[in-house]
């Protein structure tokens, strides 16, 4: 029998039909907890007959691969794939797919969430209802201000289409610009200096690699406005986090927001003493309706591979 195992602690637990598109197929799904995906040792002796492997953001490495003699596919549940080792897995001919876009709207709706709440200071009002105070803030407006996005994949393009709705002028930095984009007049695609000294709002949809590695650090703060509020939702370690708690504490720049840390769960992160910064636990992509999604998605990667067709997305 077709042996799949899970490691991904949300495939499946928020909508059980990609397991069922699964198991009527006949394999055998093994969903793995987190005190075995954690640990390397037990991590790579639980998946050794497994035909796939689902996975979310634990570390695939090559100790863990090295035991999964039969290992046909690598189905990211989700999109970024920076947790795999791919040199290792092209050298076994594993398979490695994702789930892009996927939970581009919910990861869109969370952008613009974060944004009011740095603008707006939602988070810190209601701490102090909560204390017994009646505080008056006065924030800023979204409304007609400039965002600046840094890529514009599915993500980055929904982002756009709900800035729409603010009159925001949309500056845009990819090294793949769309053509589309500036053509239907929805954004103009500037050097990455350029959107960082002229964005109100700046949000992050790109993938880390060696390139986008602390992509925002020191010197990228000291072009930005001191109004400015930045937002990650994309991935750990392209925001320099020493530098953005630097920045913040001394007034650089207004207000951050992060769903995503460089170690995760952060623990005593400096960032989180800081009165002008937002965060929240890596939760920007998890809607009911996107995970049905990705699940889906991900299920039929399995399928197309394990049945000899060419999945959807292949990394």
């Amino acid at each position: 029998m077709v042996k799949i195992i899970s490691s991904s602690p949300t495939f499946g637990k928020y909508s059980n039909i990609p397991v069922e598109l699964l198991k009527s197929k006949g394999y055998e799904l093994e969903i793995l907890n987190r005190e075995i995906t954690s640990n390397e040792k037990e991590f790579a002796k639980a998946i050794k007959d497994a035909d796939a492997l689902i996975v979310g953001v634990e570390n695939i490495s090559r100790t863990v691969l090295d035991q999964a003699v039969k290992l046909k596919v690598i189905a990211k549940h989700g999109a970024g794939v920076d947790n795999i080792d791919l040199e290792a897995t092209a050298q076994r001919n594993i398979v490695v797919t994702n789930a892009p876009g996927a939970n581009r709207h919910a990861v869109a709706d969370m952008v613009f969430g974060l944004f009011l709440s740095l603008a707006r200071y939602i988070p810190k009002a209601h701490h102090e209802l909560n204390t017994n105070h009646w505080p008056r803030y006065v924030g800023n407006e979204v409304y007609q201000k400039t965002l600046g996005v840094i890529g514009t994949g599915k993500i980055g393009k929904e982002v756009i289409r709900r800035a729409q709705g603010f009159n925001m002028r949309v500056l845009c930095y990819d090294r793949y610009p769309s053509d589309a984009l500036e053509q239907k007049g929805l954004g103009k695609y500037v050097s990455l200096q350029e959107l960082i000294e002229e964005s109100d709002f700046i949000t992050i949809h790109t993938d880390l690699n060696s390139e986008s590695k602390s992509l925002i650090g020191k010197n990228e703060f000291s072009f930005m406005k001191k109004n400015a509020f930045l937002v990650n939702t994309a991935r750990g370690g392209i925001v320099d986090e020493q530098a953005l708690y630097q920045a913040l504490k001394d007034g650089e720049i207004k207000g951050a927001a992060l769903d995503v840390f460089e170690q995760e769960p952060i623990v005593d992160s400096p960032l989180l003493t800081l009165p002008n910064f937002v965060a929240t636990p890596h939760m920007a992509g998890y809607t009911e309706e996107a995970l049905r999604e990705v699940g889906m998605l991900t299920a039929q990667n399995v399928i197309d591979v394990l049945e000899q067709r060419q999945p959807a997305f292949v990394i």
